[in-house]
């Protein structure tokens, strides 16, 4: 069986409209923070979609595992992000929450994609 290409993996997918979510929310912070927070939410979300797909194109296991691994680093850092956010009041509790819950849509596909390319050796 094949592996799928990376524009039809679910962690992808998700990153995608992660990254969407993060521009639209991001969009409304004061000027002030366009190249603070708002540059680093974006820069992070991302990093998470280009590890994904780069990683699929690497030669081997361990490439890819390594990238996938930088996907997972980045969603951590977006979290992390999102509290600050949260607490300089940047992003109310709702938003917050929606935020939240798509960087879990993510990690879950992820960690299942880095345990598969584990398993596949390297």
């Amino acid at each position: 069986m094949a592996m799928p290409t990376f524009e039809e993996l679910d962690a992808f997918q998700y990153a995608v409209d992660l990254t969407v979510a993060i521009y639209r929310a991001t969009s409304e912070f004061p000027k002030d923070e366009r190249y603070e927070l708002r540059r680093q939410l974006r820069r992070a979300s991302i990093s998470v979609v280009s590890n994904i797909a780069e990683g699929q194109g690497r030669l081997t296991n361990g490439e890819w595992r390594q990238f996938l691994s930088q996907a997972r680093g980045s969603l951590f850092e977006i979290q992390a992000q999102l509290i600050v956010a949260l607490r300089l009041e940047l992003l109310d509790e709702a938003r917050h929450r929606r935020l939240r819950s798509a960087v879990i849509k993510v990690a879950k596909p992820l960690a299942g994609l880095i345990d598969y390319v584990r398993r596949r050796g390297a």
